[in-house]
């Protein structure tokens, strides 16, 4: 298997790395149904898992042969991976390809548990890495380009390793610092190389942006960075974070959004930055249900819902209706870039998601307007969530980073506004602590996690007004 895709130049100015992103809805669905039935024969003879779920809901896999057909095929959801995962370590029940075919194994971050391992066969990578070029091609990413690497580059992600197996397919040249690199290094790689796109967490990005000036003595936006793609976490989606990135690095922000469940990246923004195309649907049937009725939605502009993954093609790990728990809006379904696929935000994840008071709230909501409320915030929120599970009929503890420079003085006031802006514009009462600027670790390696569960240390028991 070689590093580099054997035309990987000829794609240079193409409308498209694909041309399934720009195929007509019937020739989709045409591909997507044939090689559907292949892979439930596939799933049939070598996955245990599949042929027990199937078994248990009454199916049969010679059943499954429309996308309409597929709706009657239960849901797969965490923690049926986790089970499979115990029952047959190190891949699961789900592994469907011999240990003597799996060359690669990748995990997740392990953010909501321990980390799933995923197995991959050669088939499986090459897939994996036309899907991320797809993606890494959207966000305006060029066969030739020098590409600094900004996700953590290390424990299996699928941000490390696989993301540069990407870059290296299509013809560009990762530069593999990583964030565990730190700061310091990607400031100076940047200034040495003068990359032309860097990729990484929108959050972490900001951080390496705001250290440039005392690192290197200049700013971000002199080191000719082009594209930042982003992607880890709702951050790139968020308008505030997306205006700091540009205004700080001087460069035009695209999203990417994936999973280790099904790939590394098969959404992409294009350069109209109106949200993610599904460019993988070749590969990968998705489909958009209602959260509260587990029901099929249409993919419609304004149109909200949970992500639903089916794998076709995909040997060593697959998964049939996957529920991601990434909850989205769909943006739109037509584009001036000619892709066909629908467009998205996602503007947050299940796992994250609290109620209150039958509010559902998820924290990338409340770090959007904090963000807003700059500089008399420093844009730096967490939730402290100090209750049993993801719901309370208390108020939601909101911790907000006082402006750099401004008074405490001034808490109340902030307080007050912070309080009201967040009851107007997401229904619920939060109860607003301020702490001072910087009192937050800055973003690193790891994805930056908007909710706490322990109390941080530099808040005293009872003290409502911290800071």
């Amino acid at each position: 298997m070689s590093y580099r895709r054997s035309n990987a130049f000829e794609k240079i100015g193409a409308s498209c790395y694909h041309p399934i992103e720009q195929a007509s809805k019937d020739e989709i669905v045409r591909i997507q149904e044939e090689k559907l039935r292949e892979q439930m024969t596939y799933l049939s003879k070598y996955s245990k898992l599949y042929q027990q779920k199937f078994e248990q809901a009454g199916l049969k896999f010679d059943d499954i042969k429309t996308l309409k057909d597929l709706e009657k095929v239960p849901f797969t959801v965490k923690q049926d991976l986790r089970d499979s995962l115990q029952a047959a370590p190190p891949f699961g029940l789900h592994q469907s390809a011999p240990l003597s075919e799996i060359v690669q194994m990748q995990a997740s971050s392990g953010t909501t548990g321990s980390p799933a391992y995923i197995a991959l066969t050669e088939s499986d990578i090459l897939m994996w890495n036309e899907l991320s070029a797809r993606g890494f091609f959207a966000n305006g990413i060029n066969p030739g380009d020098f590409v600094l690497h900004g996700f953590s580059m290390s424990k299996g992600f699928v941000g490390g390793i696989p993301c540069m197996q990407a870059v290296q397919y299509m013809g560009a040249i990762d530069v593999p610092v990583g964030a565990d690199g730190g700061v310091d290094r990607m400031l100076r790689a940047c200034a040495d190389i003068k990359p032309r796109a860097v990729i990484g967490a929108p959050n972490f990005l900001l951080h390496v942006a705001s250290m440039a000036p005392d690192i290197l003595g200049k700013r971000a936006n002199e080191l000719g960075v082009e594209i930042l793609a982003v992607g880890g976490e709702p951050g790139g989606g968020i308008p505030a974070i997306r205006e700091s990135l540009e205004e700080l690095w001087g460069a035009r922000v695209c999203e990417m959004m994936g999973g280790t469940d099904l790939g590394v990246i098969y959404w992409g923004e294009c350069y109209e930055q109106d949200g993610m195309h599904m460019i993988c649907q070749d590969y990968i049937i998705v489909e958009l249900i209602d959260p509260e009725t587990e029901q099929v939605i249409p993919f419609e502009k304004g149109a909200t819902g949970e992500l639903i993954y089916t794998a076709i093609g995909r040997q060593a790990s697959p998964v049939i209706r996957f529920k991601s728990g990434d909850h989205i809006v769909v943006t739109g379904t037509e584009c001036g870039c000619g892709r066909t696929g629908p467009k998205i935000r996602c503007f947050g994840r299940t796992d994250d998601m609290l109620i209150v008071r039958g509010i559902n709230v998820f924290p990338s909501a409340i770090q959007d307007l904090v963000l807003q409320m700059q500089p008399d915030t420093n844009g730096v929120m967490r939730v402290w969530a100090d209750f049993e599970g993801h719901t309370t009929q208390a108020n939601l503890k909101v911790l907000v980073e006082r402006g750099v420079g401004r008074s405490k003085d001034q808490d109340q006031e902030l307080i007050a506004h912070v309080e009201q802006t967040i009851r107007n514009a997401l229904s619920f009462k939060a109860n607003v602590i301020v702490v001072d600027a910087n009192s937050f670790e800055k973003p690193g390696a790891a994805k930056v996690a908007l909710t706490l569960r322990e109390r941080p240390y530099f808040i005293e028991p009872g003290d409502e007004n911290a800071g």
